[in-house]
């Protein structure tokens, strides 16, 4: 695999911190990642020094740590628990509020400005399928909308996958293809440290035109083509996505459906790690003056039995038929909703389970 000798640009790793500086001259507020509570989170950045370096995941079924490696290399890491979702479409949050003398407050575009620094592919691909979900049908979602009209996505290759990725087999990575303005790899070489950036948007290329980059070198961009064929080959967890959706559908009464509701706790992890479930509810609240009412929406979950409450009783009682409803909709009915799949292959769910339940493993049984 080789580059396409389009502009590709070349910034010193010690240069880092002049892309922060040019992102908040522009006004974005900046989320990056950042470590926290042994994981790497999304957080609003002021330097590139709260960018943690010298980390790696280790990542399996139910299992996520990290560990320290290479003190140079900034993104040795690949996905959090947190996906661009905890930024555009923000766990709880206001709806409208009512005032007793009937004045009505509906949050409205402030000119707040976004910009994520550190997005995967895959993410990026969740982004694009939200915004199928959240802003392509009879009603934008307002909260949505606001922040991700003027967001700035930031992206950085994976260049050291990890065991719950299948990105390949979704087609959402490892190396990004679009939906971002600045596409990152980090090139350690022969004691060189350097990103190598390619603009995708005129807005990227506003940003980086502005740092003064030099041109990356032939060497250097043979040197990410070599990562990106590397990258593919780490990648050893496969779904076979041919057919995928019929043989689900074929295979609704599959007694390895019983067997996976025996092991879920349904405690609804792999839904709000997931980057691209948007299942949410509302709930009231009023002041103790009772002059003020505020409705809010809150992220929620289709593992919990209240979630399919309808006329008196809970549509999928069964802890069963709540895991089958979210695969089925991941890999077969959003298909027949949104024309996609809506798993992106990052593998979130699996290593957040807190009993390693596998997506992949439970699909491919299924279908056998």
């Amino acid at each position: 695999m080789s580059l396409q000798r389009k502009p590709y640009f070349a910034l010193d790793a010690e240069m880092l911190g002049n892309l922060v500086t040019i992102l908040k001259d522009f006004g974005y507020i900046i989320y990056g990642p950042v470590e926290r509570d042994g994981a790497i989170v999304y957080d609003i950045i002021e330097s590139a020094e709260q960018i943690p370096r010298g980390l790696f995941d280790e990542q399996s079924p139910g299992r996520y740590r990290l560990i320290k490696k290479d003190e140079r290399r900034y993104f040795g890491y690949v996905v959090g628990p947190q996906s661009p979702k905890y930024v555009l479409y923000p766990p709880q949050h206001l709806l409208f509020k009512v005032r007793k003398d009937g004045r009505t407050f509906i949050p409205r575009p402030d000119g707040k400005k976004v910009a994520i620094f550190g997005l995967r592919p895959c993410d990026l691909k969740a982004v694009d399928i939200l915004d199928d979900v959240l802003l392509k049908g009879p009603y934008k979602n307002n909260t949505y909308w606001t922040l991700r009209k003027d967001a700035l996505f930031i992206a950085v290759n994976c260049i050291e996958p990890d065991n719950n990725c299948f990105c390949t087999s979704m087609n959402t990575g490892p190396f990004a293809k679009s939906g971002c303005d600045i596409c990152i790899t980090e090139l350690l070489m022969d004691g060189k440290h350097v990103f190598i950036l390619e603009t995708m948007t005129d807005k990227g290329a506003e940003i980086v035109n502005r740092l003064g980059c030099r041109s990356a070198t032939e060497e250097e961009l043979d040197a990410v083509s070599r990562l990106m064929e590397e990258a593919r080959n780490k990648i050893r967890k496969k779904l076979n996505v041919e057919n995928l959706k019929e043989d689900l559908y074929k295979n609704l009464e599959h007694p390895r459906w019983n067997d996976v509701g025996n092991r879920c706790l349904t405690c609804g992890n792999c839904t709000l790690v997931c980057p691209t479930c948007f299942c949410s509810s509302v709930f009231d609240r009023s002041s103790l003056s009772m002059d003020v009412a505020e409705r809010w929406a809150l992220w929620d979950s289709c593992f919990s039995i209240d979630y399919s409450y309808i006329h008196g009783g809970a549509i999928r009682q069964s802890i069963m038929s709540r895991y089958r409803n979210w695969l089925m909709h991941k890999l077969a009915t959003w298909v027949d909703q949104f024309g996609t799949f809506g798993c992106v292959g990052c593998g979130r769910c699996i290593t957040w389970c807190p009993v390693g339940i596998d997506i992949v493993e439970e699909a491919n049984r299924v279908r056998s």
